[in-house]
C-alpha cells in the first residue's frame, strides 16, 4: 500500500469511529400513564414509544407503595429511588421535587408518579421535546413528549376515566390504545409495556408482579399487546387460583380458576393447561364429576397431557 493510501485509509478508518462513538440511542420519547386502584390493591404503568424496549427503560411498580414513569432522557434511577421515597411516605409531588431538584438534567426529563392511595403527579422539564405535557387526576398521571399534539394525553386521560370498573391493565392499554388513536409518539411506533403490581400477584405469589408484558420491536406493538394482555389477564387469574391452591384455599382457589377457565376459552394456546388445573382444584374442593369433566376435555384438547396426568398425586382420587 501505498503512503497516500495508508493515510486516506486511516483518516476514513479515524471519521467513521468518532461516528460510532459519538452515536447514541434516542432518548426514550414517549406517552405512558402511572395509575392506581386503591379497592384492588393494584398499581401500574403503560407506556408505548418509538424506542426499543422501552419497557427496560421507563416503567417501574411496586405493590401497596406505587408506580413511576420516567422518560425524555430518562434518569432510570428515578424509578427505584421514587418508589423509596414512595415508601417512606413521601406524596408524589414531594417526590417529584426531591428527584428533580439534584439533577443537572432535570429539564430534560419527564417523570409520572402515582402512589398506591391515589394521589399523582407529572413532572415535564422545559427542554423536552414538543409536544411536551402531562395531566393528572386522583388515580393517575399522563405524559408524554414528542407528541402529536395535547389531544393525545387528553385522550389518554379521557380512556381511562371512561374503563372505570375493569380491571387495572385493560385501563391502562385503553389508555394507550387512546393516545394511539389520537397521533401518539410523533415518530412512529416500536415498543410497549404494561407493567400492574399486586401483593402476591406474581407466580405462587412469591413476587408482586401480577401482569409484566412486553413488545421490544414491532410494526404495531399495541395491537400486540392486545394479544397478549387477553392471555396475561387469564395467567392473573390461574396464578391468584394456584396460589391459594398451594394455600389450601380451596373454595378460594376455585372461584379464581373458574374465571380463569371461562376466559381461557378465547385463549386456546392455553386453554387445555387452564383446564387441567381447573380438574385438579376441583377435586381438591370436593367436586370428582366437575373435576373428571375439565380434565376429560383438557386431555381431549392436548392429549400429551395424559402422561402427566397419570402420574400426577393430585389427581390420584380420579384414577
Amino acid at each position: 500500500m501505498k503512503p497516500y493510501q495508508s493515510k486516506l485509509l486511516a483518516a476514513v478508518f479515524s471519521t467513521a469511529l468518532a461516528g460510532l462513538t459519538n452515536a447514541a440511542p434516542p432518548p426514550p420519547s414517549t406517552f405512558s400513564i402511572v395509575a392506581a386502584d386503591p379497592e384492588s390493591g393494584e398499581v401500574g404503568v403503560a407506556v408505548a414509544s418509538r424506542f426499543f424496549a422501552v419497557g427496560t427503560v421507563v416503567p417501574f411498580a411496586k405493590a401497596g407503595v406505587g408506580a413511576v414513569a420516567t422518560q425524555s432522557f430518562a434518569n432510570t434511577t428515578y424509578g427505584p429511588r421514587g418508589l423509596e421515597l414512595l415508601e417512606r411516605g413521601l406524596a408524589p409531588d414531594e417526590v417529584v421535587r426531591v428527584l428533580t431538584r439534584g439533577d443537572d438534567g432535570r429539564e430534560q426529563r419527564q417523570l409520572g408518579v402515582v402512589g398506591a392511595n391515589g394521589v399523582a403527579a407529572t413532572y415535564t422539564g422545559s427542554k423536552c421535546n414538543a409536544w411536551a405535557g402531562g395531566r393528572t387526576g386522583p388515580n393517575y398521571a399522563v405524559q408524554g413528549n414528542i407528541l402529536a399534539g395535547e389531544p393525545v394525553v387528553a385522550a389518554m386521560e379521557k380512556a381511562f376515566l371512561g374503563t372505570k370498573g375493569q380491571t387495572l391493565a385493560e385501563r391502562l392499554y385503553a389508555a394507550v390504545v387512546a393516545g394511539d388513536k389520537a397521533g401518539g409518539d410523533a415518530r412512529g411506533r416500536q415498543s410497549m409495556a404494561l407493567l400492574v403490581a399486586r401483593a402476591k400477584g406474581g407466580y405462587g405469589g412469591f413476587t408482586d408482579r401480577a401482569i409484566d408484558l412486553r413488545v421490544d420491536d414491532g410494526p404495531d406493538p399495541i395491537v400486540e399487546m392486545g394479544r397478549l394482555l387477553g392471555i396475561g389477564l387469564v395467567n392473573d387469574l390461574w396464578n391468584r387460583g394456584w396460589t391459594a391452591f398451594t394455600e389450601k384455599k380451596y373454595p378460594e382457589a376455585r372461584g379464581f380458576q373458574e374465571r380463569a377457565a371461562t376466559m381461557a376459552e378465547k385463549q386456546p394456546a392455553v386453554l387445555p393447561e387452564v383446564l387441567y388445573d381447573l380438574a385438579v382444584i376441583r377435586l381438591a374442593a370436593g367436586d370428582p364429576a366437575g373435576a373428571r369433566k375439565a380434565l376429560d376435555r383438557a386431555l381431549a384438547l392436548n392429549p400429551k397431557l395424559k402422561a402427566q396426568a397419570d402420574k400426577d398425586p393430585d389427581l390420584e382420587k380420579l384414577r
